[in-house]
């Protein structure tokens, strides 16, 4: 901040900041302290509202560097050469939890990256998870009232959250990630990060390509136990965002090491899952994850509110060469989180400077509003115009797909292999036996909570579907804890 006197939001001087204006010595205050006023009024405006899902976070800077040739499949300027470097702005955060929460919880962690190209900003707004509770968006705000607290209690209830879980069957892949080792990262330095959901690449060609993207962490994979979890969350509920900040102070920058999977669009009708269903993933002997580049963080914001609370990140930020797929919960996305934010933050919130174009200018037709910075001028504000304005490119940015059959109410498509427990089975088999021990705790510690025994069957069951041995243990687990 640059010297000089104190001043009001208007620019005035300020000649006193420590006592406000009375009507004499020891008397009420007057209305015409327009200092005391203003301050006040800030102060109370001082918080936005916070996120409904994903408010507790942390975020840093960095650059995404290409290490790969991967124009046969995208014309995504930002990815048309090795060696080339983009800005980017990565935000992590916890799902559940409020603004106030501790970070070292069992929750999935937001992973959602900006990234600053000459195309216009991208965001692949992802998780450290690569599958998801659901796979229809519809369900998400369900969901999300089953994590978030009961209207009659004010907490969290574990009867509303396995009641959920056990009649959505579809939710058993991700518990079982969420429960087993990964579920608390021991920092977001030292975890993974996915898209999640399937994108469309496509290149100059007009080709069409399904991608799926992964983020492996350059620091290694830890985790906590919940023993570990429990201790730290309440001695320092700061302790991943103060780990990442520190870490990028002392100039050891975080890195990830970017791949995609890579699905030629004839591939997807006949492929033994459904490809664009999010509670499932592409084993990696059928479509290997490539490597395409290297994520380094390397500078920390300088002002948290503006930063971090104020970014705004959207899967409908696409730019040429990339775009969405027909799954569900994305298609869903697309919408709600351009929403959250117009609501959140303002409609103008893409003004930022942490969300405007850093290496492109936002030429729009989108005029006035709250907090509308006229950066238009005096500019004509429709189009087709005749005055120099800006035009359409005539261009999408994405290929098209087919779509048939009648509009309706359509559960996701069930390809060769698809059910809501075989994948969920397939990651209880590759664990190892302590792996094992230590989920079946895990989940039995919080079922064991729940008040009805018909959810508590149901809960077991769909485990028990996964993999006879998994719903075994657990049934015994929970039924040691229930007495």
């Amino acid at each position: 901040m640059t010297q000089g006197p104190l001043t009001t939001e208007a620019g005035a001087p300020v000649a006193d900041n420590q006592n406000s204006e009375t009507a004499g010595v020891g008397g009420p205050v007057l209305v015409q302290d327009q200092l005391l006023l203003e301050k006040l009024a800030h102060f109370n405006r001082e918080r936005i509202p916070e996120r409904v899902v994903h408010a507790r976070g942390a975020g840093a800077y960095g650059t995404f560097t290409v290490t790969a040739d991967v124009t046969p499949y995208t014309r995504a300027a930002f990815l048309s050469e090795v060696g080339k470097q983009t800005e980017v702005f990565l935000r992590f955060s916890t799902v559940a939890g409020n603004l106030g929460a501790a970070d070292a919880v069992r929750d999935p962690r937001g992973f959602a990256v900006k990234f600053y190209t000459e195309e216009g900003n991208y965001d692949l707004v992802g998780n450290n998870t690569p599958v998801f509770f659901i796979r229809d968006a519809i369900k998400f705000p369900d969901f999300i009232h089953t994590q978030k607290r009961d209207p009659y209690t004010g907490s969290q209830e574990a009867d509303n959250v396995w009641d959920f879980w056990s009649l959505s069957p579809e939710s058993t892949h991700q518990v079982t990630w969420l429960f087993g080792d990964r579920g608390i990262p021991a920092s977001y330095r030292h975890m993974d990060g996915f898209g999640s959901h399937t994108f469309q690449w496509n290149n100059e060609a007009g080709e069409v390509f399904w991608v799926k993207y992964h983020f492996k962490t350059d620091q290694g994979i830890k985790n906590l136990t919940a023993e570990e979890a429990e201790i730290l969350a309440g001695k320092d509920p700061d302790s991943h965002q103060r780990d990442l900040r520190e870490a990028i102070e002392r100039g050891e920058f975080p890195s990830w090491t970017v791949g995609v999977q890579i699905m030629p669009a004839a591939d997807a009708a006949t492929y033994r899952f459904n490809p664009f269903d999010l509670t499932k993933v592409w084993p990696h002997a059928d479509y290997p994850v490539i490597e395409i580049g290297k994520l380094e963080l390397n500078r920390n914001p300088r002002n948290i509110f503006a930063e971090v609370e104020q970014s705004i990140f959207s899967p409908a930020h696409f730019v040429p060469g990339i775009g969405p797929s027909p799954d569900k919960m994305l298609q869903g996305r697309l919408f709600a989180y351009g929403d959250a934010h117009r609501y959140r933050v303002g409609i103008n919130a893409d003004h930022l400077p942490v969300n405007r174009p850093h290496a492109a200018e936002a030429r729009t037709n989108s005029r006035d509003g709250y907090l509308y910075d006229g950066r238009h001028g005096g500019e004509k504000n429709y189009e087709p115009n005749s005055f120099g304005g800006p035009q359409q490119t005539g261009r999408a940015l994405w290929q098209p797909f087919d779509v048939s059959g009648g509009t309706g109410n359509h559960p996701t498509p069930v390809h060769a292999e698809d059910n809501d427990f075989v994948q969920a089975g397939n990651l209880y088999r590759l664990m190892t036996e302590a792996e094992k021990e230590r989920l079946v705790a895990n989940l039995a510690g919080f079922i064991a909570k729940v008040t009805r025994q018909d959810i508590v069957e149901r809960a077991i069951g769909n485990f028990r579907n996964a993999d006879a041995d998994f719903g075994k243990r657990l049934e015994a687990a929970v039924q040691e804890l229930r007495g």
